[in-house]
């Protein structure tokens, strides 16, 4: 399980290592490329790739300093697309209004059927 900072640096370095292919990124790029609320110094940033490296995530080619030439490898490829969000209802107003309408819509026609089927029974059956 990755964390939510380890996931944000791949998505960073997805971005700069396009289809695979092994990139030169410096760590003060990654850094700017944080929002603030993530922002790191550059040893967490180094701890962070070491991490992605053991699980499989990335593959440093070699490191000096605050460069590193890495690329993603397709299991973090996989990390990243298993941790968009998939998105099954919205928390818009408008849509919570429309879901409501529906919902009430939906209960008023299915009340509706079963009652014309009763009647429909009791036609058919003289039932009285």
């Amino acid at each position: 399980m990755i964390d939510t900072k380890s996931k944000l640096i791949l998505s960073i370095l997805s971005k700069e290592c396009e289809n695979g292919n092994y990139k030169i990124v410096e760590i003060c790029d990654i850094i700017s490329a944080l929002p603030r609320q993530f922002r790191m110094d550059s040893e967490a940033i180094k701890h962070i790739l070491t991490y992605l490296e053991r699980q499989d995530a990335i593959s440093i080619k070699y490191d000096d300093d605050d460069v590193y030439c890495l690329a993603i490898l397709p299991y973090g490829y996989q990390i990243l697309e298993n941790s968009k969000p998939k998105l099954i209802y919205s928390n818009s107003p408008k849509t919570n209004k429309f879901t409501a309408i529906l919902c009430f819509f939906s209960a008023f026609l299915g009340t509706m059927v079963g009652i014309g089927i009763t009647f429909l029974i009791i036609k058919l059956f003289n039932i009285s």
